[in-house]
């Protein structure tokens, strides 16, 4: 007898599966962060722009993750970008694990430390990234924003650059901290996230 071929969307193939990957990443994601900014050795550009406003406005970086997160999905409508699970959960989600983790992680005792956590924090990004991004649903605030750019004929990896580097610059200028650990991470992260994410990416069943 033969078989027929079963039709699965991204919500219906293996949705368990998908939760479970998003939600983990995004816990490892955060919680990466939160090594960086822990480490004090220079923070990744988004997070130079958390901190410089959360040190103007008082409010917890992790609050400025989440109020920056919802602004930039506002961008998205202009662009004509679709909204996913996965953006509303990163947008929601990454700023509260970076606050707890903050206030759960130990302070780093000495340089030893410092250099320790900022390795982690790179290796955990990246780890973190590949499960949510590889979850299948939707790319976070920032990815949309230059995916969108893209499809409009600006080149990637200008779009990217002029993203980060504007958020480098204008959390610089808040008083953000910048230093080794943001020239490792904008280094590393790029080739530890592509050798991860077609291993933590899920395939369409057959």
């Amino acid at each position: 007898m033969g078989g027929r071929a079963v039709r699965t969307g991204p919500l219906r193939d293996r949705p368990v599966e998908r939760t479970v990957r998003l939600l983990a990443g995004l816990l490892v994601f955060g919680a990466s962060l939160a090594l960086l900014i822990k480490a004090g050795l220079g923070l990744d550009p988004w997070d130079v722009f958390a901190q410089g406003w959360s040190r103007r406005t008082g409010a917890s970086i992790g609050t400025v993750t989440i109020v920056t997160s919802l602004l930039l999905l506002l961008a998205w409508i202009p662009l004509r970008q679709r909204l996913g699970i996965g953006t509303l959960a990163n947008a929601l989600l990454v700023g509260v694990v970076i606050d707890t983790a903050l206030v759960v992680l130990p302070d780093p005792p000495g340089p030893g430390w410092q250099v320790a956590y900022l390795v982690v924090a790179v290796v955990g990004s990246g780890v973190g990234s590949g499960l949510y991004i590889g979850a299948g649903w939707g790319p976070g605030a920032r990815d949309g924003i230059m995916t969108g750019l893209a499809a409009r004929g600006v080149p990637l990896f200008l779009a990217r650059a002029a993203i980060e580097l504007s958020a480098l610059l204008v959390g610089w200028l808040l008083g953000g901290s910048v230093g080794i650990g943001t020239i490792v991470f904008a280094l590393a992260i790029g080739p530890v996230v592509g050798l991860l994410l077609p291993r933590l990416t899920i395939r369409p069943a057959r």
